[in-house]
């Protein structure tokens, strides 16, 4: 069964850096897109960064040069590497896939497949 299995997060004083992941796992198509998103109680689902299997990204406005998404296109898996991390920050992130068609996109809607989130708290 195709899934997202996720992993990284924790705490972080500000200013710091984390790294996520996310492998579409058992997916079997050499095209996707995959991005990450991330919510906060009361809030919409924010768009991230998302990357296809192309290698173009796409990020969110409040990102501004801080975060990249670089992937590992044979083991299907991709990253979020967070640096200069705020209090701001503080969400649970998810991590979406798409595939084989798919646009590039950090519109959640598109996404069929979502991992099951994990939280990224930043202290100051």
């Amino acid at each position: 069964q195709v899934k997202l299995v996720e992993s990284g997060g924790g705490s972080v004083q500000s200013g710091g850096s984390l790294r996520l992941s996310c492998t579409f796992a058992k997916y079997q198509y050499e095209t996707y897109c995959m991005a990450w998103f991330r919510q906060t109680p009361g809030k919409e689902r924010e768009g991230v960064a998302s990357i296809d299997s192309n290698g173009f990204t796409e990020y969110g406005e409040f990102v501004k040069g801080r975060f990249s998404i670089p992937q590992d296109n044979a083991e299907k898996t991709v990253y979020l590497e967070m640096n200069n991390l705020q209090p701001e920050d503080t969400a649970m992130y998810y991590c979406a896939a798409e595939g084989p068609s798919c646009v590039l996109t950090i519109w959640a809607e598109q996404y069929n497949y979502w991992g099951n989130g994990t939280q990224v708290t930043v202290y100051s």
